[in-house]
């Protein structure tokens, strides 16, 4: 079924909402804008640098659900994210969605790692679930409504050889979503965490297929996922999640449980 057939046979649960889906310009995050805008929601997508597949998406949303827009926005610098919500809430008014999906992998030795891979990873995926986070809750507070889900890792739960930084970054963003649910939930701000497994993206399919046999091999499914079954698990929490917070939702084919 394509998006079109697929949008034209459901309800639209999420119509009226605005969503602000960060590094939504490929992979995972995409695919998690498609997912929402199928749901009616007005989606903005956040990219840093490469207008060109933020476009693209914009593109085959439109063919659906008119209502998306791109956005440009460096979310591990506090000043562009201060200007992001400014043009948001100058545009459109609220957020009720934010999705922190932005991540970025400077994968190396720890004996190896350099500061600077230290710092981009933190700040990419870390300092910008803050920022962005800090903004958009007053108003989910205001109007009693929100739904914030944070795209971590497995990474974060199991470990990656080479992958302090982003299995630090990772582990955080459980440990700040089980933290703010706790604060929100009365306000019916729920906060949960996706932990993705090995997801077939143009990270992975930049990997020699032998290491790609090797990581199957371990996943008791049998293969990657895929970053629609992501968006899948994303749209569930946002959608019909109201009683659920401060969870986390593993999307990884058994490797970790």
């Amino acid at each position: 079924m394509s998006l079109l057939e697929k949008e034209l046979s459901v309800s639209k649960p999420l119509t009226g909402q605005i969503a602000l889906v960060t590094g939504g310009s490929r992979g995972i995050g995409a695919e998690i804008a498609k997912e929402l805008a199928v749901q009616g929601a007005t989606v903005i997508i956040n990219y840093v640098s490469n207008i060109e597949k933020a476009q693209q998406v914009v593109d085959e949303i439109s063919a659906f659900n008119p209502n998306v827009y791109a956005t440009q926005a460096d979310v591990s610098n506090t000043e562009d994210v201060i200007r992001l919500y400014e043009e948001i809430a100058e545009n459109y008014g609220k957020i009720d969605i934010l999705v922190n999906n932005a991540g970025i992998t400077r994968d190396s030795r720890f004996m190896k790692m350099t500061d600077e891979q230290w710092h981009e990873v933190i700040s990419t995926n870390m300092n910008s679930l803050f920022y962005l986070t800090k903004a958009a809750l007053p108003k989910m507070i205001e109007q009693n409504y929100g739904r914030i889900v944070n795209i971590s890792s497995i990474i974060g739960q199991s470990g990656g050889f080479g992958q302090t930084n982003y299995s630090t970054a990772k582990a955080g963003m459980i440990g700040f979503t089980k933290s703010l649910a706790l604060e929100t939930a009365r306000h019916n701000v729920t906060v949960n965490c996706v932990c993705p497994g090995y997801t077939y993206t143009d990270m992975v399919a930049a990997v020699p297929e032998k290491v790609q046999e090797k990581i199957i091999a371990k996943i008791p499914a049998g293969r990657f996922g895929k970053a629609s079954e992501v968006a899948k698990a994303v749209r569930f929490l946002v959608v019909d999640g109201e009683y659920i917070t401060g969870q986390c939702l593993n999307v990884n084919g058994g490797m970790y449980m």
